[in-house]
């Protein structure tokens, strides 16, 4: 017989129930105890999803069941779409020219009345070398000799260009892929042999480059008005550190530390000077900041309230639920926030649920308060429900300004290639390659948003030039 977790549920109670009754040994009783923990533990756990908690949705069991409704649009591209058809350009690097073979035609007089176009757009990889050959003088008479000065930044016999540079940082940091996969892709494509400490030396150069554009992007964020914050955890030589990230819809910062609080966020600068709305997720250490508004992730509370209807059969969440999308759907079709009525009329709403929620999922008792010491054990329902109640404005913040969004997803999308680096590589060898990650990611991931492609950036960043928006 399968059983689902409202059967095991039931049958956990029935085992507590008669636990009470039962006059056994206290360790029969502790160990009995902890046994139920373990397979309520356990139980939770059978029902989770992408859609009512935080798993990804690679994860989820029988994903083709998962997938949006099928659309009655046609497959391709929809009508007003603007496509990225290949065209041809005006002036082609090379132009071959083609004749009729006349023996393949009627003889007769004909006169050329035009051509007909086609191009072919290919690439060719290759290797550049150039080199510099100074002139050298000497005095007839004195025997001093002159060589002429080579270009700057040209200092060995044989050196890397910064093209090769920008090139190989891209594909490190960027495309995240390992240094031998780098190598290989050199020396196979390019003739050109790298070792893994000189594209660790290409990686750290771009690191001391942008000591000054992160100062930049940290100064962007401060005084900006919205900014995202969000945090995960990262390995480093087997040890498990954080990678703390700030940004908004212009501008990216990304900062490694050994400690995922307050400490670490202290030390990167960027939160104990913010006074505009800080979006996140309601993780505990974010409201020391005191100068600063607080405005809290919807993406989050629509999959705790999902869970909670789910697994706890709470029919309060499934109703706030229904509502939280229904006030982003008015804010959406309006003008970007609700005013007057109609936002009175939705916080009224909002407080009706949560005091139907009060009824149906209470504290602990005052009996129980008194037997126990210290906090007391909430369910995961009534802790969602006390995080409704006593952050109202942070939940509905988005209601009334138009520039607070429903979710905190621009952080978690600009953290997400994280993870990303982590399944391809395992870890980060030291700490020095998590910074230089963080420094070199927020860096293209800014100039990104701004309209300047990864290359580019590289590029630029080599050539020792900024950005334009950052000058």
């Amino acid at each position: 017989m399968k059983l689902n977790t409202n059967d095991i549920d039931a049958i956990l109670n029935k085992a507590g129930e008669l636990l009470e009754k039962e006059k056994i040994s206290v360790v029969l009783k502790t160990t009995i105890t902890l046994l139920i923990a373990v397979v309520k533990l356990l139980s939770d756990r059978l029902g989770l999803n992408s859609r009512n908690s935080s798993k990804p949705p690679s994860s989820d069991p029988n994903r083709k069941k998962n997938r949006r409704a099928k659309s009655d649009k046609k497959s391709g591209g929809q009508k007003g779409h603007k496509g990225t058809t290949l065209e041809q350009i005006e002036k082609p690097d090379n132009v071959e020219k083609i004749e009729i073979d006349r023996r393949t035609i009627p003889a007769g007089e004909y006169k050329e009345c035009g051509v007909e176009k086609r191009q072919v757009f290919d690439i060719n990889i290759f290797r550049i070398v150039t080199e510099y050959q100074a002139q050298i003088l000497e005095d007839k008479k004195t025997g001093r000799q002159f060589v002429a000065s080579f270009p700057e930044g040209v200092t060995q016999a044989v050196q890397y260009g910064d093209k090769v540079k920008a090139h190989a940082v891209y594909m490190s940091q960027y495309q995240l892929l390992p240094y031998r996969r780098i190598q290989e892709y050199f020396s196979a494509q390019l003739d050109i042999p790298l070792s893994e400490g000189t594209l660790f030396n290409f990686n750290q150069e771009a690191y001391v480059r942008l000591e000054g554009f992160e100062e930049i992007i940290k100064n962007k964020l401060i005084d900006s008005e919205i900014l995202h914050v969000d945090e995960t955890s990262v390995n480093v030589n087997g040890d498990r550190n954080w990678l703390h990230c700030a940004s908004n819809i212009s501008w990216t910062h990304f900062f490694a530390h050994e400690k995922r609080g307050n400490e670490a966020t202290d030390f990167a600068g960027i939160l104990p000077l913010f006074k505009g709305i800080l979006c996140h997720d309601h993780w505990k250490p974010y409201f020391c900041y005191t100068k600063c508004l607080h405005s809290l992730c919807n993406a989050h509370h629509l999959r705790e309230l999902e869970r909670a209807w789910e697994h706890d059969k709470q029919s309060w969440a499934k109703e706030m639920k229904d509502f939280l999308e229904k006030v982003h759907r008015a804010v959406s079709n309006s003008s970007g926030k609700l005013e007057g009525h109609e936002s009175n009329e939705y916080w009224k709403g909002y407080r009706d649920i949560l005091k139907k929620a009060e009824i149906e999922c209470p504290a602990p008792e005052e009996k129980i308060r008194r037997r126990k010491r210290g906090r007391l054990k909430r369910s995961k329902a009534r802790n969602l429900l006390e995080r409704l109640i006593n952050y109202q404005e942070d939940v509905l913040r988005f209601m009334s300004n138009e520039k607070v969004p429903f979710t905190n997803n621009q952080g978690e999308n600009d953290i997400r290639m994280t993870k990303v680096q982590q399944k391809i590589s395992g870890c980060f060898r030291s700490m020095i390659g998590a910074k230089i990650f963080c420094r070199v990611r927020g860096y293209l991931s800014t100039c990104r948003k701004q309209g300047v492609t990864s290359s580019q950036a590289m590029e630029l960043l080599f050539k020792g030039e900024l950005p334009k928006f950052a000058m």
